[in-house]
């Protein structure tokens, strides 16, 4: 779900704001990539309140303990959140960075694997979560963020991103949980529909890295 597509949201000039704030850098990391770059984001007070806001009043009455931020970006916006609606902050780490007992769960990447950890204790059985990131592209990391915490026994009420495609080939793998996302991926005027993490949009394929480069021609 869109956040535009919501009642109440509806042409919420917030969204415009959110979107426009984001700066795409081409041909980022390497030629053909269109970067969402989120930093330009935080640097705005009004449209980075407002995204944290957006999510603040969906989640205040949902029961939510538990806000799982995905590394890295996912740190950005899920502490915010979490304070707002009374819940305990849990980051989901890349290996070996967690000092602590941790619990793994691996995921498939297009040219390999990838791990998220999390402190074992950190979320209890019965728990209702939210998973955060910035951006979503086929799922992947999401599916093992809900996996991870599913694992321990909580119950993952949703799934949240700033950006993401209206036609996220993942969604079907989310293990039936919603996806909530606030805005789709900027383009430049000259650049050509985007595709995301290797998944292609109008025939346009690219590379991935961790759900968050978009391509264009």
């Amino acid at each position: 779900m869109f956040a535009g597509d919501q009642n109440g949201l509806q042409g919420d000039p917030r969204l415009k704001a959110i979107s426009e704030a984001i700066r795409v850098v081409p041909h980022f990391p390497k030629p053909g990539i269109m970067f969402q770059d989120i930093t330009t984001l935080l640097l705005d007070h009004k449209a980075f309140k407002d995204a944290v806001d957006i999510f603040v009043d969906r989640y205040r009455d949902m029961d939510i303990s538990v806000v799982a931020g995905v590394e890295a970006r996912g740190f950005m916006f899920g502490p915010s959140i979490a304070l707002a609606i009374g819940a305990k902050f849990v980051p989901l780490r890349k290996p070996r960075k967690l000092p602590g007992e941790v619990i793994s769960e691996a995921y498939v990447l297009e040219y390999g694997t990838d791990c998220l950890e999390m402190h074992v204790g950190a979320v209890q059985p019965g728990e209702r979560a939210l998973v955060i990131d910035d951006l979503v592209a086929t799922g992947g990391t999401l599916c093992a963020a809900i996996r991870l915490l599913e694992r321990v026994g909580a119950q993952v009420v949703e799934c949240a991103c700033v950006v993401g495609l209206r036609e996220v080939k993942g969604q079907h793998r989310l293990n039936g949980k919603p996806l909530y996302i606030l805005v789709e991926p900027r383009q430049l005027t000259n650049c050509s529909a985007p595709s995301v993490n290797g998944v292609a949009v109008n025939g346009v394929e690219t590379c991935r890295h961790n759900d968050l480069y978009l391509s264009a021609t």
